[in-house]
């Protein structure tokens, strides 16, 4: 039976890579220690998706582990001797960053260096499998031409028609530190899979979404909309008339581009991972959505003051992806994905 190691395995993206290798017949190694809890609060908590886990997935193992835990992780890795590796674990808010910069640094680039150097030392062939960030490209998508529209900003660049590609650039631009801890990581994880042929991937991933998100203010916009409507409370809107735009890709078609790039890796790789334009809202139609779904108007503020380093626009140029990965594409819709969303929230909300 093959092994998988998750990092970060009780979030979002963790939990789905662990589920979907599970039912591949893969034996799970989920490391995770509930930092979301100590970097988010309460809201933040992900022990329930830990249990849900541990008791729903044969053969899955859970350790509590610390990724800043250098000779822990080098040791964990000898131990359960992965066939692969998939990195989920971050601190993942550019606002929260600020507030505590040594640990989000010591997480998202320190964490991820010790476990690509304990990758080395155990194996330099197995597939190593990074969730990076649009982040990293900090706020110089902003400088492309823009249009604005009745509920949306779009690209006025032809050039840009299909979404971010892979090549734009990441630098002298502002990032937030949480961008630049990411750009850390990412840079980190083609060097390894560079200079000593590893085969490594960087995704940067869009808004990655789905019903299994613990979403909250400074983190998991969509998640965090979704349960704003449910419980009827204020939502806040920072910024750019509610019209900015993102690509949201579920967390189910995450984890399936993963299986695909472990079945044939690559080397030193980046993909911009998200829903693409056809999977675009911006913050006001996201409401409109949501609304319609449950029947509920949407409660919110404006603050004029954006957020810093936000972008007005993004989505994901997919053409890369879908070239080298034929068999990968989108399957889950953006009205599908809200749908999921809302229905876990109102389950976990009846078990509360």
């Amino acid at each position: 039976m093959k092994k998988l190691l998750v990092t970060g395995s009780s979030g979002l993206i963790g939990s789905e890579v662990c589920v979907h290798f599970s039912k591949l017949g893969w034996e799970i190694h989920g490391v995770d220690n509930n930092q979301r809890a100590v970097f988010f609060g309460e809201s933040g908590d992900t022990r329930w998706n830990q249990n849900r886990l541990q008791t729903s997935l044969p053969h899955f193992h859970h350790h509590e582990l610390d990724i800043r835990n250098r000779e822990g992780v080098i040791a964990l890795v000898a131990q359960v001797a992965p066939d692969a590796i998939v990195h989920t674990a971050a601190q993942p808010s550019h606002d929260r960053a600020a507030a505590i910069p040594f640990d989000d640094f010591d997480t998202n680039a320190v964490g991820t260096f010790n476990l690509l150097e304990a990758t080395r030392r155990y194996s330099t062939h197995i597939p190593f499998v990074h969730m990076s960030t649009n982040k990293v490209y900090g706020d110089a998508p902003n400088e492309i031409a823009m249009k604005e529209l009745e509920t949306r900003w779009d690209y006025a660049d032809a050039t840009y028609e299909h979404g971010i590609p892979e090549n734009f650039r990441i630098d002298q631009c502002k990032h937030s530190l949480f961008g630049a801890s990411k750009v850390s990581a990412d840079i980190s994880v083609q060097e390894y899979g560079r200079y000593f042929n590893m085969p490594t991937c960087v995704l940067r991933g869009g808004c990655l979404t789905g019903p299994s998100h613990s979403g909250v203010e400074l983190h998991g916009f969509l998640s965090y909309l979704v349960k704003c409507n449910l419980e009827e409370r204020e939502y806040t809107v920072f910024g750019y008339k509610g019209k900015q735009v993102r690509d949201n890709i579920h967390s189910y078609d995450v984890a399936r581009f993963i299986e695909e790039f472990i079945k044939a890796p690559r080397i030193a790789e980046v993909y911009n991972l998200g829903g693409g334009k056809d999977n675009t809202c911006s913050i006001l139609e996201a409401f409109d959505i949501i609304s319609n779904i449950s029947g509920k108007p949407m409660k919110y503020k404006y603050d004029e003051t954006h957020r810093i380093g936000d972008h007005i626009c993004y989505y994901s140029d997919l053409r890369k992806m879908k070239a080298h990965y034929p068999n990968w594409d989108i399957t889950k819709s953006l009205q599908t994905t809200f749908e999921e969303i809302y229905a876990a929230w109102l389950h976990r909300d009846s078990k509360a």
